[in-house]
């Protein structure tokens, strides 16, 4: 189950971030991913957006990678105090991730089962890995989202990428 709880101004706007690094992506190649990680004060800290088409690597999600950044670069204390905002829920790996590190909340656009509904509209074949809601992965994790409001742009991301892989459009 999710947390729904108001955002403040600078929360939206690390989530208008988020899109900004999806659709970034999207014009690289990369499905339409992006992630913010801000600090327990909420300044942004470190941000990414998916990188597994144009490496070649299928580990290379943003919320991956913003986990290993924490790792390296921030105390136990300070993780547990962040927050990742993204574009779209945590897969399993991205979840766990983000729980072997100790990273605090997530605050998420939308959510996987969003996201597989669109997929299976546009004719995507199923994902060799199972979706599995955060709180599956990290049970005691405070999760925000879906957050209405961008979700329709993040669908649009999502249709845009697909539509041109499979000829659609």
């Amino acid at each position: 189950m999710t947390v729904s709880l108001d955002l403040t101004t600078a929360e939206w706007r690390h989530l208008r971030r988020c899109i900004e690094l999806a659709t970034e992506a999207l014009e690289a190649g990369d499905e339409p991913f992006g992630s913010v990680l801000v600090a327990g004060n909420g300044i942004a800290l470190a941000e990414d957006r998916n990188r597994v088409i144009s490496s070649g690597d299928r580990t290379r999600h943003p919320e991956f990678e913003l986990a290993r950044w924490a790792a390296a670069n921030m105390t136990p204390d300070e993780r547990a105090a962040a927050t990742v905002f993204t574009s779209g829920e945590h897969c399993p790996m991205c979840a766990a991730a983000h729980g072997w590190v100790g990273l605090g909340r997530i605050v998420y656009v939308s959510s996987s089962d969003q996201l597989a509904a669109w997929l299976a509209e546009l004719g995507v074949p199923a994902s060799p890995v199972r979706s599995l809601a955060i709180r599956e992965i990290v049970p005691n994790l405070l999760v925000v989202g879906p957050v209405p409001g961008f979700a329709e742009q993040v669908r649009d991301l999502h249709r845009r990428f697909y539509g041109s892989a499979l000829g659609l459009g």
